[in-house]
């Protein structure tokens, strides 16, 4: 009898130690789901995801739980993780289907995962955050596996808070990999540096500070790490939050003052693998105010963008107040008259400053192709922009009382009219305090910016002040052997308006032309071409005195010449 009792209670002591085992964050993690199972690739038609052990100890999963922001999962059943082993977890329904693929449990009130935006994690029966995973449809990098059928896969499960730079769909023919090795599997640690995106203040004591991926919590944690200005100092209590512990929750001594712009630094944080936030990276942050009429205008628009491009509209804050783009709305519309299309630039607080710039679309990454953005944080992606034709259309800016804070009718034929075509030319407002629905305060964007200037200071851009019409060459003597030294000429421009057309030709001392530098360029108000000292037909020059003859001209007549000279001389 002695010789039964003693294996039984070896036994209940191993399931005892395995169950009192607690886990570490980041013991167990989330390295694959199916968020979008339809159109089906060959794995059932089931949502799941996948834990792995990536530890050295064996967990009983026995009161763990998964959620989302909508809530949380019943308890797992008794179920022992060993280490390096996986297991999928979906609900009741699906566990005989999955159970094909590998080890798989199940859960009451599995969480619904969105096709795309949606955050999932991994919470210990002690209360703790072990793993969650933020993601986006954009992690697949491909539109046909992101339409459904795929999973996304975790390459490196040692690297597990990277986030996007982390994940990829799965390779494998059946759509993904429940049960086994992912087929992204690869060595992939993390040598990235985290970044402070932004802040916002929820109330005049509370700020929140945004992180790209998550943070080691007891810096993050610790108050002497931040510092706010004028006179806020450092905060009383900093809190990182959960469950993906990329934002830092701060409570301040003394409140923040209404319509006035604060400054906040942070030092010593690192994040998860140990990287360090860079110390010199401050944001701003401030008090925020509902937008009126005419707070913020439309500034720039492209509305009839190239083949593969998608539209954009740029908006700019002409007032003084720091308005929050969770209470900004874009619309549209229809054909009836009414406003519809009605699009929420952002879903979370994002605060919007004075004189700054902000571009909304449904594709940021397709708009820093297509054009030079100045600053690329200054975008708002949205899921899809209203509806803008390519021949007419209006756009409208509404607050979150819905009323209309700024709106455009615009117009093809507000193009200038020597552009053949205006596919993938932006039309850009010529003055902030003009009123929007003025079709001269509208002027296509210069050729020397590319036709748009998304997130910066319109080509086209004219405040009341004159300017004098201008051209000016520098340096008097270019060498153009490559040695970084004076390598080319260029030829600035200013005028006192939009719509200057410039034709550049180049002529030798004997006045032989030499070369044709610029025909029918249209001009901003100010700008720059550049010369390489090359002839027409990009053969070397002889040294000696070479003349510029710039002509510009406009629709309404106006007509000016200028001619510049220069040397070319050679050092070998």
């Amino acid at each position: 009898m002695k010789k039964m009792i003693f294996p039984a209670l070896l036994c209940l002591l191993f399931s005892t130690k395995a169950f009192s085992q607690i886990a570490n964050r980041y013991d167990v993690v989330i390295d694959e789901l199916m968020a979008d199972p339809s159109p089906q690739v060959s794995l059932p038609n089931n949502e799941w995801i996948e834990l792995r052990n990536t530890s050295t100890s064996t967990f009983n999963l026995l009161g763990w739980r998964i959620g989302d922001i909508s809530g949380q999962s019943g308890t797992m059943p008794n179920y022992t993780l060993k280490p390096d082993s996986f297991v999928i977890v979906c609900t009741a329904s699906a566990v005989a289907a999955m159970s094909a693929y590998g080890p798989a449990i199940a859960v009451t009130n599995f969480p619904s995962l969105d096709n795309t935006g949606d955050v999932i994690y991994l919470r210990s029966p002690q209360n703790k955050i072990i793993h969650a995973v933020s993601y986006t449809d954009k992690w697949y990098e491909n539109e046909l596996k992101a339409a459904g059928g795929w999973t996304l896969e975790m390459i490196d499960t040692k690297n597990p808070c990277s986030g996007y730079s982390n994940w990829k769909a799965s390779t494998d023919s059946k759509g993904g990999t429940p049960g086994k090795k992912n087929s992204a599997n690869a060595d992939n640690g993390d040598k990235t540096n985290p970044r402070l995106l932004r802040a916002y203040a929820t109330d005049s004591v509370t700020v929140f500070l945004v992180f790209d991926e998550p943070l080691d919590s007891a810096k993050a944690g610790t108050v002497v790490n931040y510092t706010i200005s004028d006179g806020i100092g450092t905060p009383r209590n900093a809190i990182v939050t959960a469950p993906v512990f990329d934002r830092v929750d701060l409570k301040l001594n003394a409140p923040l003052q209404k319509n006035k712009i604060y400054i906040i630094a942070v030092n010593a944080l690192t994040d998860c693998a140990g990287n360090p936030v860079d110390p010199k990276k401050t944001v701003r942050v401030g008090l925020a105010s509902a937008a009126d009429s005419f707070d913020i205008v439309i500034n720039e628009i492209l509305f009839n963008p190239a083949p593969n491009s998608v539209d954009y509209v740029e908006i700019y804050n002409r007032s003084r107040k720091i308005a929050d783009l969770k209470n900004i709305y874009i619309a549209n519309r229809n054909t009836a008259g009414a406003i519809s299309s009605i699009t929420q630039l952002s879903g979370e607080n994002y605060l919007f400053f004075p004189e700054d710039f902000m571009v909304v679309t449904s594709d940021a990454a397709i708009v820093k192709r297509d054009f030079i953005t100045l600053n690329p944080e200054a975008f708002a992606e949205v899921s899809s922009t209203p509806s803008y034709n390519d021949d007419k259309g209006d756009v409208i800016l509404l607050n979150d009382r819905g009323k209309i804070v700024d709106e455009l009718l615009y117009n093809e034929k507000w193009h200038f009219k020597l552009i053949d075509n205006p596919e993938g030319v932006a039309l850009e407002r010529i003055d902030y305090n003009a009123p929007t629905q003025q079709q001269d305060n509208w002027h296509s964007a210069a050729t020397s910016v590319g036709y748009g200037t998304p997130t910066y200071k319109n080509s086209q851009y004219h405040s009341d002040q004159e300017l004098k019409g201008d051209i000016t060459i520098t340096p008097e003597i270019i060498s153009p052997d490559n040695d970084g030294m004076d390598d080319f000429a260029t030829i600035n421009y200013s005028f006192p308006s939009p719509g200057y057309v410039a034709n550049i030709t180049i002529f030798d001392a004997a006045g032989r032309l030499v070369r044709f530098l610029q025909h029918n360029a249209l001009c901003g108000i100010k700008g720059n071409y550049r010369w390489d000292g090359l002839g027409e037909k990009d053969q070397k020059l002889p040294v000696g005195i070479y003349i510029f003859f710039t002509e510009v001209f406009n629709l309404d007549g106006k007509k000016k010449q200028f001619k510049n000279v220069i040397v070319l001389a050679r050092r070998n």
